[in-house]
């Protein structure tokens, strides 16, 4: 199982890992389980900071430090990922969200977040 982690689900990883779920948490406590982040979620996080949703450190060091720390590799986004989004009904309009559902499906990853929007898509969630 490949996990592709949700924004949010990397947000209470490294800020507060008592929102995760207790078999999230287990999931990102385990080495042997390969866990991703899209490069889109590190754009949200800088665009949801800059905007003045987020309170988070502005530093892309503080990301990355902890990228490696949860020991995730970072999802490159490619045209086949964007190609996606065209397969996709509009349950959900979130384009940050509809991009990482693509990139699920297309890498046959399990995306894990709590979103029930995302649910209505053909791709499996874990929360």
């Amino acid at each position: 199982m490949k996990l592709l982690l949700d924004t949010h689900a990397f947000l209470f990883a490294i800020n507060e890992p008592e929102r995760l779920s207790p078999k999230v948490a287990s999931l990102l406590l385990d080495p042997s389980v390969p866990r991703w982040l899209s490069a889109i979620s590190l754009w949200e996080i800088a665009v949801k900071i800059q905007i003045g949703k987020l309170d988070l450190p502005k530093e892309s060091g503080y990301y990355l430090k902890h990228l490696l720390q949860l020991k995730a590799q970072v999802l490159d986004v490619g045209s086949r990922h964007s190609l996606g989004v065209f397969d996709l009904p509009m349950h959900h309009k979130d384009p940050f969200d509809r991009i990482l559902i693509a990139q699920a499906r297309e890498e046959g990853m399990v995306l894990v977040t709590m979103d029930p929007a995302i649910k209505q898509y053909e791709v499996q969630t874990l929360w």
